[in-house]
């Protein structure tokens, strides 16, 4: 495998995590163009969707850590059985998520709050995206496997072509050009699904052609009960926080739909539609950095990690930074592409402006946290997340939303404090050097079952 650096490995995961919330930004303008309450069920959706997808994040998380780290370590036999672990449980829990979506979509809508017609739209959406949730699981487990060995631009490129499709076929089934039929939600749930397959069947072919072959799986046998015990102590950490995250985002939603109003939500979707181009670089670098620590820390090459942990960092913030302050120039332009209404303009324009101090602190969380977990280091963030989630932005922005009456906005002073919050703890707990410790791949390359 050729030498890693943060700027080959970045670039690729860059363009592939703009395509792919490109495809969420897609679907959403479709939408608008179809109906603004549409738009706003399947970003409900989603979230429900985010939550219930932790479980992936479980293997996923822990197979990045232990595949980069032991082949840092030069164990490549113990890096395949590790992939081929993934592969298995991530199809396992896929499925079992997928029924469960299928047949309890309704009534977990319900729970948070949907009703009408942002009910009906989300409940659509769900019943198809949901029911075939085991395929996002398969697609993430071959990237974390192509990811790790260095191949970001094969990820990149199946990404563009999941792209490419989904955007053809939103514009066709949603709005019912060229003689198709106007399917309005259920035209979206088909084009991410049937985009995920085409993306699934070619990630497929390039793992086990390129990276790993079919007999990989002979190496579960005996069962790898140490591999499993470590994707534990690994993924549920990480897993939880991700799983945080996504739930006090979703009770946050619960805040709007039962005590802002339809323009709040609307506000709120399509800020957040347009603000995730902001940190994508953040993202970008904060992915990159993990695998590099993880292969550095593999190594034992400790005092390395350290500075390119920090290097990532510096560049993560002066990009996302620059984006934001450009993001504020054009904010009520950026927020016109998806409606018309005076009102939603307005809100959207002045949460614009207050995200960028939000942005500072997610930007530090993204690539600081990441570093972490490269490193193995997966409790302190998680137990940090426990407290800022939950008391900072989820209490908070009931607080001051309802409590303090400040409506849409107060929910992104209570986004900020949390992520400026936690910003600063993840910088201390980076600069101590207590990460240094939770390496987790053995120097040689015996396996044990034990």
């Amino acid at each position: 495998m050729k030498k890693l650096n943060l700027f080959s490995l970045a670039w690729p995961i860059f363009i592939e995590t703009a395509l792919f919330m490109l495809l969420g930004f897609i679907d959403v303008f479709v939408l608008s163009k179809y109906d603004d309450l549409a738009a706003s069920a399947v970003n409900t959706a989603n979230q429900v969707v985010s939550i219930v997808t932790i479980v992936f994040t479980v293997i996923s998380g822990a197979s990045a850590v232990l595949i980069s780290q032991n082949l840092g370590a030069k164990n490549n036999k113990h890096a395949s059985r590790i992939a081929a672990l993934s592969i298995t449980f991530s199809v396992l829990c896929g499925l079992v998520v997928s029924i469960l979506l299928l047949f309890f979509n309704r009534p977990i809508l319900v729970f948070i709050g949907a009703e009408g017609k942002i009910l009906e739209f989300a409940s659509q959406y769900l019943l198809i995206v949901g029911g075939f949730l085991f395929l996002q699981a398969y697609l993430n487990a071959l990237s974390v496997i192509i990811r790790n060995h260095g191949m970001t631009q094969v990820s990149m490129y199946v990404t563009v072509v999941m792209n490419i499709m989904n955007t053809v076929l939103d514009i066709f089934f949603v709005l019912g050009l060229c003689g198709f039929p106007k399917l309005g939600v259920l035209g979206v749930a088909i084009a991410t699904t049937f985009s995920r397959i085409v993306g699934a069947v070619i990630l497929t072919v390039v793992v086990f052609k390129k990276v790993e072959k079919p007999s990989m799986f002979k190496l579960l046998r005996p069962f790898p009960k140490g591999d499993i015990k470590n994707m534990m102590k690994i993924g549920i950490p990480s897993a939880l926080e991700s799983f945080l995250y996504n739930l006090s985002q979703l009770v946050v939603t619960g805040i709007v739909l039962t005590c802002l109003s339809d323009k709040d939500l609307v506000a709120k979707t399509y800020v957040q539609n347009i603000t995730m181009f902001f940190y994508i670089f953040s993202v970008s670098i904060g992915q990159a950095s993990q695998i590099l620590i993880g292969h550095l820390v593999g190594a034992n090459k400790q005092d390395e990690a350290y500075k390119q942990g920090f290097r990532g960092y510096r560049n993560a913030l002066i990009i996302t930074m620059a984006l934001s302050v450009v993001g504020i120039i054009f904010r009520s332009q950026l927020i016109g592409l998806f409606t018309a209404d005076p009102t939603v303009i307005e809100l959207g324009s002045n949460i614009i402006i207050m995200n960028i101090i939000l942005e500072l602190g997610r930007t530090t969380n993204l690539v600081i946290i990441s570093c972490l977990r490269g490193s193995g280091d997966v409790i302190f963030p998680t137990a940090c997340a426990i407290f800022s989630m939950w008391v900072i932005s989820a209490l908070g922005s009931y607080i001051f939303a309802v409590v303090f009456n400040m409506g849409i906005y107060g929910l992104w002073v209570a986004f900020a404090a949390d992520e400026c919050f936690r910003g600063l703890l993840m910088l201390i707990r980076w600069k101590s050097g207590k990460w240094r410790t939770k390496r987790f791949a053995s120097t040689d390359e015996t396996i044990s079952a034990a």
